[in-house]
């Protein structure tokens, strides 16, 4: 059952203050694609997120992965500079370069990314694309990179990948809300860590794989609707039975 929002001296307590909700203003809302992916997962979490300002607990940052991005980043740079194909684009069969666009680097930037204004929710929906490469007649392919450590083959298909397909889809859904031609097809680039080989030497050494995906955006429109009626509403919506996380605090209530 949908519980309404608690009293005020308990809202204050300890909570975040910085880029709340507010249903009363007419400023525009930044709600980032995270943002988005957290409503799809769980509303309850959502909304105490933004509109309370109760996020869910911290993550340890995956630097190493972040270190990763960072080194591909700078290296598809080299031949965005170039406009060249990259020679693992060449391995897979992609007819296409890095994009070079003024606007690339605030596109890849965190909390800028690329954004669109929806004034249907007053919401300025924004993310951060690791890269983007382009086809000789103009069309766009978003590119994910993503950074593992397996000994199967990589697939999309496992449950907890489904986010990585909903991220690309906004991102495609971002970019042609701003005017671009985008194809359904982007592109996963896995950078897959071996950790099978006899000596470390302090070096990590990747099997690089392109992983084609067709993305389906028609989903998103009806999500930023929902999640805007969601924040609207002075009831919190109930508990998600899958969700990890109003599980524990259910777990927690129940013996304190």
């Amino acid at each position: 059952m949908a519980e309404k929002i608690p009293g005020r001296a308990y809202r204050q307590a300890g909570r975040r203050t910085r880029n709340i909700f507010d249903p009363g203003s007419t400023q525009p809302f930044s709600i980032s694609r995270s943002k988005l992916e957290l409503f799809t997962d769980c509303p309850r979490c959502f909304y105490l997120d933004r509109r309370l300002g109760v996020g869910r607990p911290d993550t340890a940052p995956y630097t190493l992965n972040s270190a990763v991005d960072a080194l591909l980043k700078a290296e598809f740079d080299h031949y965005r500079t170039k406009q060249e194909t990259h020679p693992l684009m060449k391995d897979f069969g992609i007819k296409a370069v890095p994009f070079d666009h003024d606007k690339m680097k605030t596109w890849q930037e965190n909390f800028q990314g690329v954004q669109y204004f929806h004034s249907a929710t007053n919401f300025i929906v924004f993310g951060a694309v690791d890269d983007i490469w382009v086809e000789e007649d103009g069309t766009l392919h978003v590119v994910d990179y993503k950074s593992t450590c397996t000994a199967k083959e990589i697939s999309l298909e496992d449950e907890w990948k489904q986010a990585y397909k909903r991220q690309m889809e906004i991102y495609q859904w971002l970019l042609r809300r701003n005017q671009f031609k985008v194809s359904d097809v982007g592109y996963f680039v896995f950078a897959n860590a071996q950790n099978h080989l006899k000596s470390f030497e302090g070096r990590l050494e990747f099997k690089m794989q392109i992983i084609p995906y067709e993305g389906k955006d028609a989903w998103v429109e009806s999500t930023v609707l929902k999640a805007h009626e969601c924040l609207m509403s002075d009831n919190i919506p109930g508990p998600n039975p899958g969700c990890k996380y109003c599980n524990y605090r259910q777990a927690a209530e129940s013996v304190v």
